[in-house]
């Protein structure tokens, strides 16, 4: 069996099933690792990853690199678009490789007597030549590797709803530490009745402060 057989079959046990997308992933990150010496999968844990959006690729992506976003060396930035920046901690330089705009149509061209588009694109992705699938852009990130990776062990708690922020998420407003949320940049909205029971926690938690106690 092929490696990149293994691997789908890695990424197709984990998505339930295989499917155009989870290929691409794969190949994304078979190129990654290839552009920069990398063995797959990243044993050596060089590369950071970011992906441009979440689903079935980011599993391909994952099964190829051994990145994922729990052992913090893949992170998604939904833009909507199957596209993957890879880093190389070794030498700090980045690529972000992204499929060819007309790799629908190639799919169909390279596997002609397919009974329909996704079984072309599901066969063709794989055996279709690293130059007619993807492009590669070398690239600058525009935040820093220590600012994207934070540092172990650092944490601070929200001056308004006391919770925990961890990896120097926190925003400065004056004199006061907020959490992205209470800052004004949430994507949810506390009930009513939760923002006065995280009101009362917050005050008791100032107490356990003011009175040097440890409040885990």
């Amino acid at each position: 069996m092929t490696p990149i057989k293994q691997i789908l079959e890695q990424s197709a046990a984990g998505h339930s099933h295989l499917c155009p997308r989870q290929v691409l992933g794969v190949r994304l990150g078979l190129l990654g690792c290839e552009t920069f010496g990398i063995e797959v999968p990243d044993k050596e844990k060089r590369l950071i990853i970011i992906m441009e959006t979440d689903g079935c690729a980011v599993d391909g992506v994952s099964a190829a690199t051994g990145c994922t976003v729990g052992n913090r060396r893949l992170r998604v930035l939904d833009y909507g678009k199957i596209a993957a920046t890879f880093v190389d901690m070794q030498s700090a330089n980045a690529i972000r490789i992204v499929p060819r705009i007309d790799i629908r149509e190639e799919a169909q061209r390279w596997v002609a007597d397919a009974e329909c588009k996704w079984t072309a694109q599901l066969k063709a992705y794989q055996i279709i030549p690293n130059n007619e699938l993807l492009d590669v852009q070398p690239v600058t990130l525009s935040i820093s590797l220590e600012e994207l990776l934070s540092k172990p062990g650092y944490r601070v708690n929200c001056s308004t709803c006391g919770e925990e922020i961890i990896n120097e998420r926190e925003v400065y407003l004056e004199d006061s530490v907020l959490c992205r949320a209470c800052a004004g940049e949430s994507y949810y909205q506390l009930r009513v009745e939760e923002k006065q029971t995280a009101f009362r926690r917050n005050e008791q938690m100032n107490r356990l402060w003011m009175a040097g106690e440890d409040c885990e």
